[in-house]
């Protein structure tokens, strides 16, 4: 490749000033050579579809549109993809891989909110805010001072559904405290999970044990409703999912009904539908929690996914190796 590769930015315009502030994007036009005033919305404009014949590099983003044979045809020299992104799974096509282009995405910057998040509401969870907070509201006059038995997180137990980016920085957040921390993932062995320092149970077995489950695997047709009402049922009583994931892991129904039963507590930032209809009972339940998926990069960490396709540009451009290329084997395994 020349010394500035020729790069396209291919997302929604909106997204670029976003991912992409002042700081960032001069030190990634120190690399690319990109501008920033033409933007792949739809790679059928005319001028994009110019621009495609000399790229070698496009700096992909949410909004970007479906990477397909007929835009590798007129993208011949393009040799990598950097996505600002998490997922790529909704624009990458097979053909990509085929023409050994490289793909590389920001998943990993993405995925530290994510396990913020996560590691907020096991803490929240495990002194049963939710409970407490309505108890309040209910009575409208504080208990005081008091010992209230069953909560804290002393030994509390929490099951991670899932080694992913996410589920592997959750583990790594825990550990400083005093939880008893498991993880259920049949592409991870005892060895696998002995470096993560937790020990590898069978998912019914880690719903059995767990109070408080948080849910890190892909949305795949394997785990499609992976949470459902026999897996719910197996839950104990008190125990409280977290999911972060993708709605489709959680049959939504069964939860709604565990939920109205009491039983259980649920902490939700991604739906099935998304966004859910106005009239979902998810959204009155006072032991369910309802975020509109923001647990991933928002406000002022969006800047870190553009830090992150910058650092991989500079790693392309110098001849390293990547940090976080993909290959087709592991995008199954992503959401």
């Amino acid at each position: 490749m020349p010394e500035r590769p020729l790069a396209l930015f291919a997302m929604t315009a909106e997204n670029v000033p976003r991912v992409f502030p002042p700081e960032v994007l001069a030190r990634l036009r120190e690399t690319l050579d990109i501008d920033p005033a033409l933007i792949a919305e739809d790679f059928a404009d005319p001028e994009v579809r110019a621009a495609l014949a000399n790229v070698e590099v496009l700096v992909t983003g949410w909004g970007c549109p479906r990477v397909d044979e007929a835009v590798l045809d007129a993208a011949p020299r393009l040799r990598a993809l950097l996505h600002s992104a998490g997922s790529v799974k909704g624009f990458v096509t097979p053909a990509v891989w085929e023409r050994g282009i490289t793909v590389s995405t920001a998943a990993a910057a993405n995925a530290l909110p994510v396990a913020e998040y996560t590691l907020a509401m096991i803490l929240l969870a495990g002194k049963d805010i939710l409970g407490r907070r309505e108890r309040l509201r209910a009575e409208r006059v504080s208990p005081g001072w008091g010992f209230v038995p069953g909560i804290g997180n002393h030994g509390r137990r929490v099951g991670v559904i899932g080694a992913s980016r996410i589920g592997r920085r959750v583990i790594e957040l825990l550990r400083p405290f005093d939880l008893r921390v498991s993880l259920t993932d049949p592409y991870v062995d005892e060895a696998g999970a002995a470096a993560l320092g937790v020990p590898l149970l069978p998912l019914d077995e880690l719903l059995r044990t767990s109070d408080i489950v948080t849910v890190h695997a892909p949305d795949t047709p394997e785990t499609h409703r992976l949470i459902d009402r026999r897996a719910l049922s197996l839950m104990p009583d008190g125990a409280a999912l977290i999911n972060t994931a993708r709605g489709a892991l959680v049959d939504h129904d069964a939860l709604v009904e565990e939920l109205r039963a009491g039983r259980l507590s649920a902490i939700l930032d991604v739906t099935d539908p998304e966004p859910l209809p106005a009239d979902s009972p998810l959204l009155d339940l006072p032991n369910a929690f309802v975020t509109p998926h923001l647990a991933g990069s928002q406000g002022n960490e969006v800047a870190r996914l553009g830090l992150a396709v910058t650092e991989e540009a500079e790693r392309l451009a110098t001849g390293e190796e990547l940090a976080y290329a993909l290959d087709r084997g592991a995008l199954e395994r992503m959401a």
